[in-house]
C-alpha cells in the first residue's frame, strides 16, 4: 500500500457517486460476446471509479461462510494465542499481526484492526524457497486447528481462479491479448488477509479509524465484507463514497502496481475503513499480484505518442517489499 494521499496525478478516478456491480455470469457461462462485454465493463470501471463489484463470480457462498466463521473463531483467541503465530516469525511475512501492526496512513494515529495473512504454501523442495527468495515458503497456521487452515486453502484456490479471470479480463479492456497476464502468473504473489476492526471508541478522534487512507499496493484485491459496512473510497472531488455490502459480491479494486502498469489508466483509488457500527467488523481480502520475477513497466498502448512513462520499471517483487516496508511496523525497526 502507498500512504501519500496526493491526487494531483491525472488520469485518475472521476467524480464518481457510486461504485458499478458487473455480472461475471456472460464471462464464466461462455456466452456469445460476453467476454468482450464483460471486459469493457471492467476496463470502464477502473478508468472511472477503480472500484467495481463482481456478482455471479463462481464462488460458493458455502465456502465463504465457513471462511468467516472461522475468522469470528481465529480472532476470538487469547493475544497470546495469536502472538504464538505473529508475522514477524515469518521470514516470508506470513501470520498474525495485531491492533498498531499495520498503519497504511501516517496521518491516521493507528489501525483499529489485526489480520491473518496467508500466501501460496511452498515447501523446502521448492526451487524458490531453497535459493532465498523472498515472500516465498510456507504458511504459519494454529497448531490445533486444521479445519481453519483447510477452509483458508480452500478459498485461496477459488480466489487465485478469479483473479486469473479478472486479469484476462483486464488484458481484453487493454487492448492486449486475452492470454497476456497468463505466464505472469506461475508462482503469483496472491496473499489472503483476514481482518478483524473492533469498534471505533465512542471517543476517538478523527485519526483513530479502522483503517486510514490509502491505495492498495498491489494488482487486484477482491474484497468479501460483513454486513457491517465501512468501507468509502475517494472520488476525485475529495468526497468519500460509500460502498456498502451487497450480498453475494465481492467489492474488487486496481492497487498501485496495476495503476503503474498502465500508466494511470487504471485508477488506484483512495480507500478507508471507518468503522462507526459500534459493531465489530469482519472482511476477507485477497491481493492477486504476479510472480515475484516479473517486470512491471508501461504496458503497450498505455501512453499516447511523446507521452512519457509516469514510472520507471519495477518488478512485482520489489514493488510489494518497499510497500511492506513503509506500513508494517515490524519491518521498520
Amino acid at each position: 500500500m502507498t500512504t501519500s494521499p496526493s491526487v494531483a496525478a491525472a488520469p485518475g478516478p472521476s467524480a464518481f457517486q457510486s461504485v458499478p456491480v458487473i455480472d461475471l455470469g456472460p464471462l464464466l457461462g461462455g456466452e456469445p460476446g460476453g467476454e468482450a462485454m464483460v471486459a469493457a465493463a471492467i476496463g470502464a470501471a477502473c478508468r472511472e471509479v477503480g472500484f467495481f463489484y463482481v456478482a455471479n463470480h463462481g464462488v460458493p457462498q458455502a465456502l465463504i461462510d465457513e471462511v468467516f466463521e472461522r475468522s469470528h473463531a481465529f480472532f476470538a483467541r487469547p493475544l497470546a494465542e495469536k502472538m504464538a503465530i505473529a508475522i514477524e516469525r515469518s521470514p516470508n511475512h506470513r501470520g498474525y499481526f495485531p491492533i498498531g501492526g499495520e498503519n497504511v496512513d501516517p496521518e491516521n494515529a493507528v489501525d483499529l484492526k489485526e489480520g491473518f495473512d496467508m500466501a501460496l504454501e511452498l515447501g523446502p523442495e521448492d526451487a524458490d524457497v531453497r535459493a532465498g527468495k523472498p515472500l516465498h515458503g510456507p504458511n504459519q497456521w494454529p497448531a490445533d486447528a486444521p479445519e481453519f487452515r483447510a477452509a483458508l486453502d480452500a478459498y485461496y484456490g477459488a480466489l487465485s481462479g478469479l483473479g486469473r479471470t479478472l486479469c484476462r479480463a483486464f488484458a481484453i479492456a487493454l487492448d492486449l491479448p486475452a492470454t497476456f497476464f497468463d505466464d505472469k502468473l506461475t508462482k503469483p504473489l496472491a496473499q489472503l488477509r483476514l481482518l478483524h476492526y473492533p469498534p471505533q471508541p465512542i471517543d476517538a478522534d478523527a485519526r483513530t479509524i479502522g483503517a486510514g487512507a490509502h491505495t492498495d499496493y498491489g494488482c487486484v484485491a477482491m474484497l468479501y465484507q460483513d454486513a457491517t459496512g465501512g468501507l468509502e473510497l475517494r472520488n476525485a472531488n475529495g468526497a468519500w463514497i460509500a460502498a456498502p455490502p451487497i450480498p453475494g459480491t465481492f467489492v474488487c479494486n486496481i492497487g498501485d502496481m496495476m495503476a503503474r502498469w498502465t500508466n494511470d489508466r487504471f485508477a488506484a483509488t483512495y480507500h478507508r475503513v471507518v468503522n462507526r457500527s459500534g459493531r465489530d467488523r469482519y472482511s476477507v481480502v485477497l491481493f492477486f499480484d504476479p510472480d515475484f520475477d516479473v517486470e512491471v513497466a508501461c504496458l503497450p498502448g498505455c501512453r499516447a505518442p511523446g507521452e512519457p512513462p509516469r514510472y520507471p520499471p519495477t518488478t512485482c517483487g520489489r514493488h510489494v517489499l518497499e510497500r511492506f516496508a513503509e506500513t508494517f511496523v515490524y519491518r521498520q525497526g
